[in-house]
């Protein structure tokens, strides 16, 4: 359940900051990264 909800907020937060395919591609993985790396959503 915790990597559901941190693929929801980090594809939330990519469509919000990226801009196009790979910069959205880029934000996602390091707003997944972000977040596994603090522990949020454990």
């Amino acid at each position: 359940m915790s990597k559901i909800l941190r693929a929801i907020a980090a594809g939330w937060g990519a469509k919000k900051l990226g801009g196009g395919c790979i910069s959205t591609i880029i934000v996602f993985i390091f707003l997944w990264w972000l977040l596994s790396h603090f522990g949020i959503f454990k």
